[in-house]
């Protein structure tokens, strides 16, 4: 098969496995634990084909952009696509255990499949309009996912989910239907080649602080973020990790990165914009967190904190900055997604996720707390674990500015080591109060969770170490041809497009 041809695929299989699943389980309600795992296993070969592999084009039906719809694969969505695959399949597979204490575990699986068509569709997509189409299957499935339980506080988290998401789509679509009034087409490509011609008027500005809202929304940046620590605690664990893991990036991060390099162009305006919200982002989420007891709030706050690391990175526009934020987002897909699914393996066998109720837990699940341990030791960047050195390329990075920023360049990389330094507080604390200490007596007879979860959190951490120890590996493989999409905009079009 062309590798063209293997691009759909990455929408078409999960949003066939999402339909197929409701029908199959009705014989064999296990079986939509087997087709949810086949699918995503496709999809991480799939994902792992393309590593070698060019830019790609698919032209839906054969009508050529500008004309008909077309989906892109290149460096940029290819690492996406990975990071979507690979954990993707992880939290299917924690899933098959962690789901038996509920019901309707094929709605579940429905849902979580569409959930990934929706994220590898908005990767994908050469248009702004499947972008904002993709999206909506995306958003929708993850409204579902998070009152999955029926619980009181599941059902509120999901409304207000729901209103927020729906007031970012809002902004989106509006911005969408702008850029077609002043552009005349809805090809990233086509749209890129105008906007080069015609220059950044103020309905362009007007256009992109819409963008900004929406896709901010979706990132859960401060100020956008109000939705997220109320969805992450109330969703089942599984759910918070595809959330923080990986949708906050697919529909959020990824759509700036792509929108603002590749289609609008970069610029000064833009890089002040992205370094306020990223350093808003990054110091309010670590001090929101220091003071949670909920341990799966405390890690909705760290992703906020964590999510202005990456766009602060992308803010200060220079090759290490975008480098140490893209390479960033590839850990924090990983550590968070663990960090997430060790909460759920906590709630698993002790019933709470109160911090102060639990204590001493590593006496009684070792697998559980020692990839506990090594997830917070790296999103508090302790060497040699990856989330040390994407941190260190962002410090660098910000003291790099200098030439663009002045002496604000210092204040920038203080601030980003002092969140740093609030990170190791409230993950040393979590670690105290969770792990550490005596164990009180209603915990005397938990254990250990099943095999099909607690494998999946030796995975976890073995790439938590793995990005540290062969970090340049990783760079070079998966981070650097992403970086090279993002400065060429002019390629893209030519690319896409044939010709400028």
């Amino acid at each position: 098969m062309k590798s063209e041809h293997l691009l759909p695929l990455f929408i078409a299989l999960p949003l066939g496995a999402g339909f197929l699943i409701p029908l199959i389980s009705l014989i064999r309600e296990w079986l939509a634990d087997v087709i949810a795992i086949i699918t995503v296993s496709i999809l991480v070969v799939f994902a792992m084909c393309r590593l070698s592999d060019g830019v790609i084009i698919y032209d839906v039906g054969g009508w050529t952009p500008p004309f008909g719809i077309n989906l892109v694969e290149d460096g940029l969505s290819g690492l996406f696509h990975i990071i979507i695959a690979i954990v993707s399949f992880l939290i299917v597979i924690y899933s098959i255990g962690y789901m038996k204490r509920y019901t309707a575990r094929s709605k579940y699986f429905c849902l979580l499949m569409l959930m990934i068509a929706g994220m590898n569709g908005v990767i994908a997509s050469g248009d702004l309009f499947n972008i904002f189409v993709f999206l909506e299957i995306a958003s929708i499935s993850s409204y579902a996912l998070v009152a999955f339980g029926i619980d009181r506080e599941e059902l509120e988290a999901s409304f207000k989910y729901l209103v927020l998401g729906g007031l970012g789509s809002s902004f989106i679509l509006f911005g969408i239907a702008f850029m077609y009034s002043i552009t005349g087409t809805l090809n990233l490509a086509d749209i890129a080649r105008v906007l080069q011609r015609s220059g950044n008027s103020h309905m362009v500005q007007f256009i992109s602080a819409m963008f900004i809202m929406g896709f901010g929304t979706k990132a859960a940046l401060i100020p956008f973020h109000a939705w997220l620590p109320d969805a992450h605690p109330s969703a089942p664990a599984p759910i918070s990790a595809m959330l923080s893991g990986l949708l906050i990036k697919a529909l959020g991060v990824y759509c700036i990165i792509r929108i603002f390099f590749n289609v609008i162009g970069f610029n000064m305006s833009f890089s002040v914009v992205f370094i306020i919200l990223g350093v808003l982002s990054m110091v309010i989420g670590a001090l929101l967190a220091i003071g949670q007891h909920d341990f799966k709030r405390m890690l909705a706050y760290s992703s906020i904190s964590q999510m202005g690391y990456i766009i602060f990175g992308l803010g200060l526009g220079n090759p290490l900055g975008i480098i140490g934020a893209l390479f960033h987002l590839l850990n924090h897909a990983f550590f968070k997604s663990l960090l997430f699914l060790c909460s759920g393996a906590v709630e698993y066998a002790t019933g709470t996720r109160d911090l102060r109720q639990l204590g001493g837990l590593w006496k009684k699940m070792p697998i559980t707390s020692a990839t506990c341990s090594i997830a917070s030791m790296s999103i508090s960047g302790i060497p040699p674990l990856g989330g040390f050195f994407s941190k260190l390329l962002i410090i660098i990075a910000a003291v790099q500015a200098y030439d663009t920023l002045g002496p604000t360049a210092y204040f920038l990389a203080s601030v980003t080591v002092f969140v740093s330094f609030l990170t190791i507080v409230y993950f040393v604390k979590l670690q105290k109060m969770a792990l550490f200490g005596a164990l009180p007596e209603k915990l005397e007879k938990v254990h250990e969770v099943p095999a099909s979860m607690w494998s999946v959190l030796i995975v976890l951490a073995a790439f938590c170490i793995a990005f540290g120890v062969m970090f340049p590996w990783f760079i070079g493989t998966l981070v650097e041809p992403a970086y090279q999409v993002m400065l060429e905009t002019s390629e893209y079009i030519i690319k896409v497009l044939g010709s400028l």
